[in-house]
């Protein structure tokens, strides 16, 4: 999260009926050569800065960058703008010798302790985490929809929760670390996963019990700050917004507007029905957990819980009822194509994990992975992901 984050481009609504629905992705800087993670985001910021404005910024470490979208009412315009941001950042990366990497771990590098920001927060996790934050090298991307009656929206949060580990599997976009192949869809996710403050967010009563929660984490010396959570589900502390955090950073901005469609579906729905008076599923933490665990690993293509039933089923399945639970929301906003394509796509071809992994059996190996990455993006509108050749369909 980046620490301009309270300035806010994603979280102002427009007018009209629609929540609006905003976007952030972390992308990481890399180098033309060696392709390695480079801590040189400083400059490419500098540079970006003079065109993008505030709709770029700094992130936790010098190795990473990240743009927000303005607020949307539709999601075809949030696609638009991911292309543009992305494609600005690109260039002002370019004239400085580097590329911008969208992969929620880093392929190749850093080869030791990330070089963190000088930002006090920063500064303040790594006095309380030391070192578990040496490889907190991690991309995400955040969906932010607005909602700001914080009540409603800590409710809201209860009804998301059982989605979280679809949307881990969906997003997942981290298979390397530093040039290994970790095993796992989303090493992102096991990453934050060793931390008390980050996963899915506690059942919360209202948000005064949202608050204390926070706060007794703070005093127990598991949360550097009280006031700005890092669940993956959070009202946002300054904006009027509801934010989910919970996704890897995807390979390409149609996914990433997909997501934002989903998403804002799901809060639409579940906004729904706590105004009906239910404040949602009391759920096991640990059984979620340990499907958050599972969503990790194997990612699209293996099985998982729906921990609203219990069962282990197929990822298309879960989609599947993903679809059917937020359909009218979806069609109320026109986004039932774009959510119905996207699950068809992840069905032929994988999330950006397999992506990644195709690329890797090119010649280049993980070079040929940062490669596919940083190539440009077209248009929107001219083609949805495909990944290198081996990499549209899996078995």
């Amino acid at each position: 999260m980046s620490a301009s984050e309270t300035e806010g481009a994603v979280g102002v609504r427009a007018s009209g009926d629609v929540p609006t629905v905003g976007v952030e992705e972390e992308f990481f800087v890399v180098t033309a050569g060696t392709r390695s993670v480079a801590p040189a985001a400083s400059r490419v910021l500098a540079r970006a800065g003079t065109t993008l404005g505030d709709l770029v910024s700094g992130e936790f470490t010098d190795v990473q960058i990240e743009i927000r979208t303005p607020p949307c009412t539709s999601v075809a315009r949030v696609h638009e703008e991911l292309v543009r941001l992305r494609a600005g950042l690109a260039r002002a990366a370019a004239a400085e010798g580097l590329g911008v990497c969208p992969s929620a771990t880093p392929v190749l590098g850093p080869g030791g302790p990330v070089p963190v920001g000088e930002h006090p927060r920063y500064r303040a996790s790594v006095e309380l985490f030391r070192s578990m934050m040496d490889d907190f090298a991690v991309s995400a991307l955040h969906v932010h929809v607005h909602l700001p009656d914080r009540e409603v929206a800590v409710l809201v949060g209860n009804h998301l929760r059982p989605w979280l580990p679809l949307l881990v599997e969906m997003s997942a976009n981290s298979p390397f670390y530093d040039g290994r192949d970790t095993g796992y869809a989303s090493w992102r996710s096991v990453i934050r996963s060793r931390f008390p403050c980050l996963g899915p967010p506690p059942y919360a009563e209202s948000f005064d019990h949202y608050r204390e929660t926070a706060a007794a984490m703070t005093a127990a010396g598991a949360m550097p700050f009280a006031e700005l959570p890092f669940w993956d589900i959070r009202p946002h502390p300054t904006l009027p917004t509801l934010e989910v955090r919970c996704m890897d950073v995807p390979a390409e901005p149609a996914d990433s507007a997909a997501l934002a469609a989903i998403i804002r579906a799901l809060v639409v729905t579940a906004a729904e029905a706590v105004r009906r008076g239910d404040p949602g599923p009391r759920l096991c933490g640990e059984l979620l957990r340990s499907a958050y665990w599972y969503a990790t690993r194997d990612g699209w293509t293996g099985r998982g819980m729906d921990v609203l039933t219990g069962e282990v089923l197929a990822a298309p399945v879960r989609g599947a009822r993903l679809l059917e639970h937020i359909g009218a929301a979806l069609r109320a906003h026109g986004d039932a194509d774009t959510a119905t394509a996207f699950v068809q796509r992840l069905g032929r071809r994988g999330s950006g994990a397999h992506r990644q992994r195709a690329a890797a059996r090119l010649p280049g190996g993980l070079a040929a992975v940062v490669d596919d990455l940083t190539a440009p993006i077209p248009p929107a509108g001219e083609r949805t992901a495909a990944g290198p050749e081996g990499a549209a369909e899996f078995t």
